[in-house]
């Protein structure tokens, strides 16, 4: 019998303003710009990770609403992956002014309309982020494979 794959996983919150931007996080740890979420526990779910990723690096419990995408997403350096983007809603501006950065993985966030993110997340993490985006206004969930939509999408 063949190897079965062991895939890590990962699990982030997409967050707007009112404007309807989306929430980007500057990680002190790489250059690169992310959302907010990381890795799946050994007996964690994905949504209990992404609940307890955003408290940690926010220092915030906002309610978490449905999946908007599951991504395969394998990475030369990481191996198989599999990646998944919750709901976090329009963050108040309550709730923005409540934000800390309990973990040090975090040291600031901003918001940027989606049709900025190819030039802000790399290439992989915006396709993923504008398809959760659409999902959300389509009101459903999407499978995507490398960040693109598979299977009629």
């Amino acid at each position: 019998m063949p190897p079965h794959t062991l895939a890590r996983a990962a699990a982030g919150a997409l967050f707007f303003d009112g404007a309807g931007r989306v929430m980007v996080v500057h990680p002190v740890y790489k250059k690169e710009r992310d959302i907010p979420g990381g890795m799946i526990e050994p007996g964690e779910t994905p949504f209990h990770a992404c609940v307890r990723e955003v408290r940690e690096e926010l220092g915030i419990e906002p309610p978490i609403g449905r999946l908007l995408v599951a991504d395969w997403s394998p990475h030369p350096s990481a191996g198989d992956m599999i990646l998944f983007i919750f709901d976090g809603g329009v963050l108040a501006p309550e709730t923005l002014g409540l934000i800390r950065f309990t973990d040090n993985e975090i040291n600031a966030y901003d918001f940027h309309p989606v049709g900025e993110l190819d030039g802000i997340l790399i290439d992989r993490l915006a396709r993923r982020v504008k398809a959760a985006v659409a999902a959300r206004d389509q009101g459903r969930t999407v499978y995507l494979e490398y960040g693109r939509a598979v299977l009629g999408g």
